[in-house]
């Protein structure tokens, strides 16, 4: 007869069968992230965005596998909690001396969430906060190199770009490096003079690693002039004639754009998260340590940094949840805290009419835009199961909103209110509140992105649908994004048509179509009846954006997507791109540049 495993000695098993299921999580996820550099050296843009999502779907494969292998091993002592007890306190001791140590306890409550469906937190058996009071380990090298004071900027970063190519080969040449050095020196020295530093750079600190997102591939940092600390960021691509520089980015909101919440998560091979979200923090002070922990891969993660920053948020404020300002959704209710620049999204119980959709498509909507290029126009949206907060924390008329609307989802236990399922979100300005409250520029400028919103996500593919402005928000940094994904969907599913002619008067004033019109036809000529443009915001979108109100170019957008045309959707604008900076440098002959060695 098998003889029965201790509490003691199955705790021990079960640790480090979740320990192995993280290490296999992440030593596939480090192999999937390496190939980014292959893919940006030989131009496969289609292999990048496929790596892109196997990865995506990598934790939840991985964590799926160690659950089912527990459940074999813990028999019927699964959701025995004092084995469970014992078994966090087995895992803080096997991860103590990791790198990786923060990931590996978010590896151990996903899979715990999966076993009990916990409602709210469980100390006993979640790492609610990290067992660690400081880094556990001691990085065995900077995860960053510094670069001293050189004869000059271009100097300076020539050697950088040097360094880069010979610790980091690219197997590509530089098409012209000594010129793409002096133009980013040109760069850097313009804006030392409009910030008021030294022209001289005492020193530069670069990250290790390389950072790979689409098309693209960006060496980052930071300057030190002075008294000043600048982020220094370096847009590389790769050209048909070799590796060039595209644009120097050097201001904390450029660099936060790139790291937006609605772009899609870098590829960097790094040896401790830790250190490098330590560092972009040192740059972009004002981003969440949660939201860079999630745009360099580490999504999971970021989501318990993110439930921790909201639980420390209640606990150091006295602020309530309330309804978010804004239309009412048919789909989701919206509430937010006042203080913080989150909100919350829960899927109604019913949708009205003329909405034909169900909670399972709504939610497959948004894993499409977790898996998909978000260009920088869709909103990123964390998921949280079983949320439970103090009912004190909630307006009555919000508590009234939610069980009247929301009721299957949300519920009250006692002095808690308990959110079965919701979405997480950055808090934006709904486009048509900005518009109508800001000024006669900056509602026109608003005006100009969204249609180059609507541009940008069809490049990638996806038609938005519902294109409401109440649909479309504005970011800090007046960017128009999307974030109402229950009508989107991929454009080459949809079938762009011109209005047929009325044949007679009758059909002309008929509310009804004189035509058929099939599930997936939409006709952009109609496009301005509904969106709700007028008058002087009208014209001046028509100035900017009339195409879109044209069958032709949604068929031409979508020929070049079926083509297998990647487009590149840039994360700063043309103006700084140094080609269009800097025309008749690129005119030179190139200097190609591989390896330390230098031919015409």
């Amino acid at each position: 007869m098998t003889r029965r495993l201790t509490d003691s000695r199955l705790a021990n098993l079960g640790a480090q069968t979740i320990l192995l299921g993280f290490d296999e999580y992440h030593t596939e996820f480090k192999t999937i992230t390496r190939r980014a550099k292959i893919r940006f050296e030989q131009r496969d843009w289609h292999g990048m965005f496929t790596d892109a999502a196997e990865r995506l779907d990598l934790y939840r494969e991985t964590v799926n596998r160690t659950v089912a292998e527990l459940r074999e091993l813990l028999g019927d002592r699964a959701n025995n909690k004092l084995v469970w007890a014992s078994m966090k306190a087995v895992y803080s001791g096997l991860i103590a001396d990791r790198d990786d140590w923060e990931l590996a306890e978010t590896f151990f409550n996903s899979v715990t969430r999966r076993i009990f469906t916990t409602v709210g937190v469980d100390e006993q058996i979640e790492f609610v906060d990290t067992d660690f009071e400081s880094p556990p380990t001691q990085a065995r090298r900077s995860v960053y190199r510094t670069y001293r004071r050189a004869a000059s900027t271009k100097a300076l970063v020539e050697q950088i770009l040097r360094d880069f190519a010979l610790r980091e080969p690219f197997h590509v040449p530089f098409a012209n490096l000594s010129r793409d050095a002096a133009l980013a020196a040109r760069e850097i020295e313009s804006h030392l003079r409009a910030v008021g530093a030294l022209r001289v750079v005492e020193r530069a600190e670069m990250v290790r690693a390389v950072f790979y997102r689409g098309k693209a591939a960006y060496l980052i940092g930071r300057l030190f002039s002075g008294s000043h600390l600048l982020p220094l960021v370096i847009a590389l691509l790769h050209e048909p004639e070799g590796i060039v520089i595209d644009a120097v980015l050097l201001e904390e909101n450029e660099v936060s754009i790139l790291f937006s919440f609605a772009r899609s998560y870098f590829h960097v091979d790094v040896e401790r998260p830790y250190d490098l979200v330590r560092f972009l923090k040192s740059i972009m002070p004002r981003k969440r340590v949660a939201e860079l922990y999630i745009s360099i891969g580490y999504n999971k993660h970021g989501k318990t940094e993110l439930y921790r920053d909201i639980l420390n948020h209640l606990a150091t404020t006295d602020d309530r949840f309330e309804i978010a300002p804004g239309q009412r959704g048919m789909v989701m209710a919206v509430f937010t805290l006042p203080a913080y620049d989150l909100v919350f999204k829960v899927i109604r119980d019913r949708f009205p009419p003329p909405k034909r959709t169900t909670r399972r498509e709504v939610k497959e909507k948004y894993h499409l835009v977790f898996k998909h290029d978000r260009a920088g126009r869709l909103v990123d949206a964390q998921e949280f199961e079983y949320l439970k907060f103090d009912r004190r924390r909630f307006t009555d008329e919000l508590l009234d909103e939610l069980g009247r609307v929301a009721g299957q989802t949300v519920y009250v236990d006692g002095d808690h209110v308990v959110i079965r399922h919701a979405y997480v979100e950055r808090r934006v300005i709904p486009l048509d509140i900005y518009v109508r409250e800001a000024d006669e520029e900056a509602a026109e400028a608003a005006v100009i992105d969204y249609g180059n919103a609507i541009k940008d996500l069809a490049a990638t593919n996806i038609f938005p649908g519902d294109m409401l402005l109440k649909n479309f928000g504005v970011t800090r940094h007046r960017r128009v994004v999307f974030y109402d994904y229950d009508e989107l969907c991929l454009l080459t599913d949809c079938r762009f048509r011109r209005l047929p002619p009325a044949r007679t008067l009758e059909d002309e004033l008929s509310g009804e179509p004189w035509f058929h019109v099939g599930p997936n036809d939409i006709f952009p000529e109609e496009f301005p009846r509904f969106w709700g443009l007028k008058g002087r915001l009208l014209e001046v979108f028509l100035e900017h954006h009339a195409d879109l109100f044209d069958a032709e170019f949604w068929q031409q957008m979508q020929e070049r997507i079926r083509s297998g045309e990647v487009i590149n959707i840039f994360p700063y604008p043309q103006h700084k791109r140094l080609r269009y900076k800097y025309p008749e440098a690129f005119r030179e002959p190139a200097i190609s540049y591989q390896l330390g060695v230098e031919t015409a």
